[in-house]
């Protein structure tokens, strides 16, 4: 049977991304690809371990697909035009395959995540914060920090969390995008009070 439908693994881990897309990515299963594909559960087996193995090699699709548009966005730049780059990619990437990017924030074991694009992912995030100057630990801080505002907005847009009320999501987005730029170029020093606005002079007598 197998044979007939022409399964490899690679057409399997590829029709499983497609079927994360459509369904989501918590949805995809061994029995479900099989369905896909009218085969029994029994022949994806020579290709594929189980569920989890299908899941996780869905996730290093996602995060080789992210890491080639994301280089490619951001190769010749620097500064806040590589950053709005680097982010571009991870939304419009979450717009067009949901369920991929639901894979690609799949946590890996140790060896897997090292042999992953998701190395590349780090390189050129800390890439894009050299040319902001930030040494260690703040640039490992500032990592963390993209992450999270990147995946955050990107999954609460995606929720319609932002869909009720103005100003329209991508105005949004370019701001948070300023926001960060400018946080980077003025990244504040260990204990930093934070900064107040001045109080009017009193003017009284």
């Amino acid at each position: 049977m197998a044979a007939r439908v022409g399964l490899t693994t690679e057409r399997l881990v590829r029709a499983g991304a497609e079927l994360a897309d459509e369904v989501g990515f918590d949805q995809v299963t061994a029995s479900a690809l099989a369905r896909q594909f009218d085969v029994k559960v029994a022949s994806l087996y020579s290709h594929l371990k189980n569920s989890q193995d299908l899941k996780t090699r869905i996730a290093l699709l996602a995060l080789e697909e992210l890491a080639d548009r994301v280089a490619a966005a951001v190769a010749g730049r620097a500064g806040k035009d590589a950053l709005a780059a680097f982010a571009d990619v991870y939304r419009d990437y979450a717009r067009e395959h949901p369920g991929r990017y639901a894979a690609a924030q799949l946590r890996l074991d140790p060896q897997t995540a090292a042999a992953s694009a998701g190395v590349r992912h780090a390189q050129m995030t800390r890439a894009i914060l050299r040319g902001y100057d930030l040494p260690e630990p703040d640039q490992t801080h500032a990592v963390r920090l993209l992450g999270s505002v990147f995946h955050g907005y990107i999954s609460l847009e995606m929720g319609g969390g932002f869909s009720h009320s103005a100003p329209d999501t991508q105005e949004t987005w370019s701001r948070v995008l300023d926001a960060l730029d400018a946080l980077l170029r003025n990244w504040p020093a260990p204990g930093t009070p934070p900064s107040r606005h001045p109080q009017a002079a009193d003017t009284r007598p």
